[in-house]
Order: C-alpha cells, then sequence, then structure tokens
C-alpha cells in the first residue's frame, strides 16, 4: 500500500501564499502520477493539478498561472506551490498518487487532507 502524509495548510489572507507539501511512502515499485485535488464544504471533490513521474502537468483552469505543482522522484515527494490565493479556493486538499506496488497491482492513494482557509 501507499501511504501519503500532507504537510502546509492553515490560514492565509487573500493574495498571499502557501506552499504545500506529501510525501509518499509504502511498498511500492514506482510512482507514475501524483497530485492535489481539493473539496470545498458541500462541493465535490475537484482535481487541482497533476504531475506525471516525468514532468507532464494538468491544472485546473481555476488556478493555472497561480498554482504550481512539482515532485522529487526521488523523494517521492510533490509540492503544490498556491499564489495569489483567493477566498474560492478556501478548501481541504488532498494528495493522491498512483503507484504500482510491489505485487504488481496497481494502486490509487490518498491523504488524510489539509485544510486551506483564506480569509478577507
Amino acid at each position: 500500500q501507499v501511504q501519503l502524509v500532507e504537510s502546509g495548510g492553515g490560514l492565509v489572507q487573500v493574495g498571499g501564499s502557501q506552499t504545500l507539501s506529501c510525501a509518499a511512502s509504502g511498498g511500492f515499485i514506482i510512482i507514475a502520477t501524483m497530485g492535489w485535488y481539493r473539496q470545498a464544504l458541500g462541493e465535490e471533490r475537484e482535481l487541482v493539478a497533476t504531475i506525471a513521474r516525468f514532468g507532464d502537468t494538468n491544472y485546473a483552469d481555476s488556478v493555472k498561472g497561480r498554482f504550481t505543482i512539482s515532485r522529487d522522484n526521488a523523494k517521492n515527494t510533490v509540492s503544490l506551490e498556491m499564489n495569489n490565493l483567493q477566498p474560492e479556493d478556501t478548501a481541504v486538499y488532498y494528495c493522491y498518487a498512483h503507484a504500482m506496488l510491489l505485487s504488481g497491482e496497481n494502486s490509487k492513494a490518498w491523504g488524510a487532507g489539509t485544510q486551506v482557509t483564506v480569509s478577507s
């Protein structure tokens, strides 16, 4: 299995910046895709950004130009740098990883989530 532990999050003012980090551990061979999703209160979970093993990225339109995703394959970590945060960015942010386990199975794992609150 894959365990994901997130760090970062908290309260930030409108226009501010924050960086989320996530570290993966467990019995996997390789992590293909890592990313971040978010879920606002009363809303469904939505994609924020993903990054493939060799660096291809995908962003939600709402965060393009403001958020940057990056990963360190050697450390099995993924980070999300968030700039110019807006109240609509307030949500619980979840780390995601799609990995191949030692057993040969594919595994999709989620972190426990970290709250980001943007205050005006």
